[in-house]
C-alpha cells in the first residue's frame, strides 16, 4: 500500500511539472503571437500606403499631370 501511494505521488508530481511547463510555454507563445500581430498590422498599413503611392505615381506617369492628383497636406 505504501508503495502504491508513493508511486501515485510521483505520478502526480510529474503531471504537475508537465502542466507548469506547458503553461509557461503557452504564455511565451502568446507573447510571440501578440508581438507578431503588432508587426503584421504595421506591415499591412505600410503596404496600403505604398500601394496608394504606387497608384498615384503610375497615374502621373501615364497622364503627365501632377496638379490635380496631389493630396492636400493634411491628408
Amino acid at each position: 500500500m505504501d508503495k502504491t501511494l508513493n508511486n501515485l505521488a510521483m505520478r502526480v508530481e510529474e503531471l504537475e511539472s508537465r502542466v507548469a511547463f506547458q503553461e509557461d510555454t503557452l504564455s511565451q507563445l502568446n507573447d510571440v503571437i501578440a508581438a507578431q500581430d503588432v508587426q503584421i498590422r504595421g506591415l499591412v498599413a505600410r503596404l496600403r500606403e505604398l500601394g496608394d503611392r504606387y497608384r498615384d505615381l503610375s497615374f502621373e506617369l501615364q497622364t503627365g499631370d501632377k496638379s490635380g492628383q496631389e493630396k492636400p497636406p493634411h491628408y
